[in-house]
């Protein structure tokens, strides 16, 4: 079976957030991928961040960087309509670009974002830039966050199950995504030690029941070890091209809007993450 040609997702609207630089190309080539499978209307947008200062004293540098930006937007537009993608760009200013990317997909009442996992200030040692961070955790759609060489072919798919709200909600996004595939999927339920045992084998043993249900074949795992280091390696080895995952866990307070090991595991897989919240 050809699984990267079946929409993995029913999503009408998605919103594509893009800075331009190379660390966006994944998100760019995925999206209008999906775009195209799901027959969605696909929006481009990037936020030119302001800064008074900077456009006082360099006005013409700013004006330089919008112009390209918008060449830049309408590239991506060409792009997807040459793969018969119905896209429209998005071009804002703003002092937080997270905030108008967030408001945006609201206010167009989008079903996912995609975006890549950090920008063109995004330093190394941070492995998920901070835009995306913010994006994540304040969004209320589903997040799919893309890193630069990451392609996405649904052959294996592996979701975090940690018995809390929002990984049920990430469970039964990737049985549903398996199904319209004809992938299967992994659940890993990950133990500190064997006093965690009962408790990991009950929440991979939930999913399996709920895979089961609807005709989807599924691993159940529970290694010992820190759940976002245990997540990333079994991606790795197993070839896995998208983890879903939920926002946080039951560890998760939510003044914390994103879980530590959400974020790690976003930073440290080499393959995409798709974010999911439970409404």
């Amino acid at each position: 079976m050809d699984y990267s040609q079946s929409c993995p997702v029913s999503i009408q609207k998605l919103l594509l957030a893009t800075d331009g630089s190379i660390y966006s190309e994944g998100a760019v080539r995925e999206a209008i991928n999906f775009a195209k499978k799901c027959s969605s209307k696909l929006y481009a947008m990037t936020v030119l961040e302001t800064n008074p200062e900077y456009e006082t004293i360099g006005g013409n540098v700013f004006e330089k960087e919008e112009i390209e930006m918008r060449k830049y937007l309408d590239s991506v537009k060409a792009r997807a309509l040459q793969e018969g993608v119905d896209c429209e760009t998005i071009f804002h200013h703003g002092a937080e670009p997270h905030q108008e990317i967030v408001d945006e997909a609201a206010e167009r009442k989008i079903d996912m974002i995609i975006i890549g996992r950090r920008g063109r200030t995004g330093l190394k040692k941070f492995l998920m830039g901070e835009v995306a961070s913010k994006v994540i955790s304040h969004a209320s759609c589903k997040i799919l966050i893309v890193p630069k060489a990451a392609r996405i072919e649904y052959r294996n798919v592996l979701v975090a199950a940690d018995g809390s709200t929002h990984s049920n909600a990430a469970v039964a996004e990737a049985i549903g995504i398996a199904k319209r595939c004809g992938s299967g999927i992994i659940a890993v339920s990950a133990m500190r030690d064997e006093t965690e045992s009962e408790e990991a084998k009950a929440n991979v043993e939930k999913v399996v029941e709920m895979a089961q249900k609807e005709g989807v074949t599924v691993e159940a795992l529970t290694p010992i070890g820190r759940s976002y280091e245990v997540i990333v390696e079994t991606a790795g080895g197993r070839g896995v091209d998208l983890i879903v995952i939920g926002t946080y866990g039951k560890t998760g307070l939510k003044k914390i809007l994103m879980g530590s090991s959400t974020e790690k595991v976003i930073g440290n897989a080499g393959c995409a993450v798709l974010v999911v919240k439970a409404t």
